[in-house]
């Protein structure tokens, strides 16, 4: 891991934590993995893009958040049906 994405990484650890600790569970619940941080992050730089509004970038990721338990659907598959490609 490089030291610019170290911060990140340690911010995002945290707050699995405290939301484990709020919600029930385990921190480990919480990890995403480095796929789904990439496609989170296509998902957002999209959405922001394509609308124009910084603000869609997190609203997006949650309706698809809420999306993947209701749907079955891998989060990948869901971001691509989202950003228009082939899934």
């Amino acid at each position: 891991m490089t030291d610019t994405l170290r911060p990140m990484h340690e911010w995002l650890i945290a707050a699995s934590e405290r939301l484990a600790a709020e919600s029930g569970g385990e921190p480990s619940d919480y990890v995403l993995s480095q796929q789904e941080i990439d496609d989170l992050l296509e998902l957002a730089r999209v959405a922001s893009h394509e609308s124009g509004e910084r603000i869609n970038a997190p609203l997006v990721c949650y309706l698809v958040g809420l999306a993947r338990p209701r749907s079955g659907r891998e989060l990948g598959d869901l971001v691509d049906a989202v950003v228009g490609k082939a899934v």
